[in-house]
């Protein structure tokens, strides 16, 4: 006899006979696909450096692509890994504070373990065969110089390379040195790295100077920025001045041309701060990108030492509000600058969260250069009027206009020693500008609120498709998870519509992303946090599935249907069964074998009268609509559901099933338009009173055995093992319930040699066998639902088993 005839009381209660999980998400995240860090390490899409257990801080990275390293700065080490493996191949340098400098910190009141180490904050190119690096040297900044050895080149000659579309490294083609040394002679890396490991800094060497956003004292009240090395004099912004800076924390610098003379160059700054006096209620933190020339040298008489040409501009991120009240994103996490045919115009994305403790949110915005510079080019702020409030400025501006780099394109002045008095004047009083620089379209181009992390880091990837470019941004959260989003334009660049793809978790354990690398050579994404490095790719096609509207619906620039499978997408392919339409997604223009698909696939499922049923039925796109209808017996017709029955994201419950359920349940996800049917379930429903027919030989139905206290206290062990569903503990609860009834009454064998089991437990081993496979199922079914409907569903099963196994 097979198993299922002899259980079928246990198989009405399976639900599906194969289950897929999705994670719970909530309405505001249109998730494509989620993987948890098991599942990537799994099928090898994630290579994890744990870290050294005297070392942690993994936040500090430099990409050498023409090496093929990874440089990473973290507390007291430096390390070099290998952009193909990170964990091929990898080089370290301790780099600790000395033991009299740990004494020191600890005897000034700092954390001996957390904060008494040196933790690299700097790591500069410097030449073609050095870096810069800097740390906190335990409350002492200090820097050093790393020796790399010259850089890879390809020299052309009798050498014919064939470049093939894998992963080489390139050392594989030339390589001199293979150096990793750190020089002896140690420098003051006061105005270069922060004193406090938990400040935030920036910093960014260019033509031999270095220029720093940091702290300039142990106390943490002296910000700053700095251009040190080089030939020129140090120099900084004005001290003590809240106009100037007002406690800022740095996120980046970089270098941006003004026009195609290099001495227009601009050094830009992205921060955030208190709000100025009268700027804003309350001390608000406020985010801010500043300006400032590259060939600044400081004034002559005064602002000696300190720049002239300093301007700074508030960075909106907001949503506007329906009353006018907009919900602003201020707290500035990350910057990455998207390379442009015109370098002078990069894109500029940028990550916000909100800074209330009630209202917990995340957004991205994008900048264009142009707009920058027109708030630059407008009226400064000013304090003016009977409240002194900030106003935009009215009088005469000087001339050359505060903030004009001296050179033959804009005026004719030689250096900033040269610039007028009065154009120092006004500079040192009017760093501000009035207007703030707004983002593309005037709002986010994502938002996330009323999830359980925020975002932290951003990189993004220009990818040519099918159908043309596309950005697709790869966004860290202090939860150690990475979501892959594409944005797609709808009636024209400025209006976006954002699509997440996928979901990962790159960490063993919840933790900050704290550095991102996007190497587009190796097609690999670097991450760093306080617990190792991660490295994964930036594709991963298959995971779409194996079907051309699949692939197609995804809308992942980096993939296409090639005929057999989705797999990545290559411009220069020349092979017609490719397959792609990110704009629209749409998968009837695509999949010309779409009406040639197989069918769907039929299910029989089983459910007792009055009692809870549960139909499965999960897309794979999260971003996909489930549509249900109702086929009913010796009708073609398919009706709408009514409102007896539950929708879920995960599929429908049915609290009392009555015979009116009865019948056929299509099950069709809907995405742009294209419906795909997913699964035909021909639910018929048991009548309670026909248990007792079905299941013959079992306690309390059949076999002569009543309601007893006996069989109660039965039903409540059983009730105890769906809690904890270990098939340790069901064979030996087992044997405890034959034991009992062994006990209680014991039976002749035939031949009369030994005793025997009850005759309502004949049946027992196959009885066990069911009951395993039922708590599999049971827990297999309800481990996708949200804990509402978990216990809604358990609730009205405990109910039906009472009344199935007591009565």
């Amino acid at each position: 006899m097979r198993l299922n005839d002899q259980c079928p009381n246990l198989l009405t209660f399976i639900l599906l006979s194969d289950f897929y999980t999705h994670p719970s998400l909530t309405n505001s995240v249109h998730l494509f696909y989620f993987c948890s860090f098991p599942e990537m390490l799994e099928s090898s899409n994630l290579v994890t450096f744990n870290g050294l257990a005297n070392s942690s801080s993994y936040d500090t990275f430099l990409l050498d692509e023409e090496r093929g390293r990874l440089l990473v700065g973290a507390e007291d080490h430096i390390f070099s890994f290998d952009l193909v493996n990170i964990n091929r191949d990898h080089k370290q340098i301790a780099w600790p504070a000395t033991p009299s400098k740990r004494d020191e910190c600890k005897w000034a009141g700092k954390d001996l373990g957390k904060e008494c180490s040196n933790f690299i904050r700097v790591l500069q190119p410097y030449n073609q065969t050095h870096l810069y690096i800097c740390g906190t040297g335990a409350f002492h900044p200090i820097c050093a110089y790393l020796e790399m050895g010259k850089r890879a080149e390809v020299r052309h000659g009798s050498l014919f390379f064939v470049f093939i579309d894998l992963p080489i490294h390139p050392c594989f083609l030339l390589c001199e040195d293979n150096i990793f040394r750190l020089a002896q002679h140690f420098e003051n890396g006061r105005g270069k790295s922060p004193y406090d490991p938990k400040m935030l800094s920036a910093s960014l060497l260019i033509d031999g100077e270095l220029y720093s956003g940091t702290s300039a004292d142990f106390m943490g009240r002296d910000f700053a920025i700095f251009r040190t090395l080089g030939d020129h004099h140090p120099i900084r912004t004005e001290q003590h001045d809240s106009r100037w800076l007002n406690d800022p924390r740095f996120i980046g610098v970089h270098l941006i041309p003004e026009s195609d003379n290099p001495e227009d160059d601009k050094i830009f700054l992205f921060f955030k701060e208190n709000a100025m006096d009268g700027e804003h209620t309350g001390k608000a933190t406020i985010a801010r990108i500043g300006q400032l020339c590259k060939n600044d040298n400081g004034g002559h008489r005064s602002l000696v030492n300190k720049w002239t040409t300093f301007l700074k501009a508030r960075l909106m991120c907001s949503v506007p509000g329906v009353n006018g009240i907009d919900t602003h994103f201020d707290e500035l996490q990350d910057v990455f600058l998207m390379s442009a045919k015109d370098p002078k115009n990069p894109l500029i994305y940028a990550v916000f969260t909100t800074s209330s403790n009630i209202f917990k949110g995340s957004a991205v915005c994008m900048y264009n250069m142009a707009d920058i510079r027109r708030v630059f080019l407008g009226p400064y702020a000013h304090r003016d009027g009977p409240n002194y409030q900030w106003v935009p400025f009215q009088g005469r501006v000087p001339y050359p206009r505060p903030g004009t780099c001296p050179s033959k394109t804009f005026g004719g002045f030689d250096s900033t020693k040269d610039l007028p008095d009065d154009v120092i004047t006004f500079a040192r009083g009017h760093p501000a500008m009035y207007n703030p620089v707004h983002p593309i379209g005037g709002h986010p181009i994502m938002v996330r609120t009323d999830v359980d992390y925020q975002f932290s880091q951003l990189v993004v990837d220009r990818v040519e498709a099918e159908d043309g470019q596309y950005d697709v941004m790869f966004i860290g959260t202090d939860m150690g998870t990475v979501l892959k989003v594409v944005t797609i334009p709808r009636e024209s660049w400025h209006d976006l519509e954002e699509v997440v793809l996928e979901e990962m978790t790159v960490f063993r354990e919840p933790t900050p992303i704290t550095a991102m690398e996007l190497s587009t050579k190796q097609q690999q994404l670097y991450l760093g946090s306080a617990l190792g490095v991660s490295q994964m790719s930036l594709h991963r096609c298959e995971v779409y599935g194996k079907a051309c509207a699949e692939c197609c619906l995804a809308r992942d620039p980096y993939c296409a249907w090639d005929g057999t499978e989705c797999s990545r997408y290559f411009p220069t392919a020349k092979r017609r069964t490719r397959r792609q339409d990110i704009r629209n997604g749409d998968p009837l223009s695509q999949c010309s074998d779409l009406q040639h698909h197989g069918s769907v696939e039929d299910r029989s499922v089983f459910g007792v009268e009055n009692s809870s049923m549960f139909l499965e039925c999960s897309p794979k796109s999260q971003r996909a609509l489930i549509y249900w209808q109702l086929q009913r017996p010796n009708d073609d017709r398919k009706h709408e559901l009514d409102d007896r029955v539950l929708r879920t994201d995960q599929g429908l419950l049915i609290r009392s099933l009555t015979q009116s359920d009865v019948g056929i349940y299509h099950c069709q996800a809907v995405e742009h338009g294209f419906i795909q049917p997913l699964l035909r379930l021909n639910l018929q429903v048991i009548p309670t009173q026909r248990l007792g027919d079905i299941l013959p030989g079992f306690p309390g139905i059949g076999g002569g055995v009543g309601p007893s206290a006996k069989h109660r206290l039965w039903y409540r062990d059983f009730l105890s093992l769906l809690d904890h569903p270990d098939l340790n503990s069901v064979e030996e609860f087992c044997d405890r319930v034959w034991k009992k009834e062994r006990k209680q009454k014991r039976v002749k064998t035939p031949n009369g040699n030994g005793q025997g089991k009850p005759d309502g437990l004949k049946n027992w081993n196959a009885y066990c066998k069911c009951v395993r496979i039922w708590l599999v199922a049971w827990d297999t079914a309800l481990q996708p639902l949200k804990p509402p409907v978990h216990k809604l569903l358990k609730k009205d099963w405990d109910k039906q088993f009472s009344e199935v196994f007591i009565q």
